[in-house]
């Protein structure tokens, strides 16, 4: 898993425990994901269809960094499915992991799905590619 993007966790995130608001994160969540399937497959046309089971596992307070971790599940003919991490970017403490995140490429004018024309295979060798450490 790559861990791609960072914010500063500021008093407006926060609920009313002082702790990161669990909407918040989900918005973020969702936001840091479809940027990551956007990148992926190569367009912008795309929407979320799913996201399935969310745990919240510490707490992340203001003033802290979190980063995201990124990584494919799996690729459809019109989808792609992506895990993300949430974690304290110094502690490296899991905050937060949503996983099956579902984006489904649509047509722009119909908004039916249309194929995107990636496999996960190719998806995996351009990571590689860009990736290297």
């Amino acid at each position: 898993m790559r861990f791609l993007s960072r914010r500063l966790v500021m008093p407006s995130d926060l609920n009313y425990a002082n702790s990161l608001f669990g909407g918040r994160a989900l918005e973020w969540i969702d936001e840091e994901a479809a940027i990551y399937a956007i990148c992926q497959l190569d367009t912008n046309v795309l929407v979320t269809k799913h996201i399935g089971e969310i745990s919240f596992e510490s707490p992340a307070l203001q003033g802290d960094i979190v980063e995201f971790g990124l990584a494919t599940k799996k690729v459809g003919r019109s989808s792609i499915t992506v895990t993300c991490m949430v974690r304290n970017k110094v502690t490296k403490k899991t905050i937060c992991v949503a996983d099956d995140i579902v984006f489904v490429k649509v047509d722009p004018e119909t908004r039916l799905p249309v194929p995107h024309g990636k496999t996960l295979k190719e998806l995996e060798q351009f990571n590689k590619s860009l990736f290297k450490d």
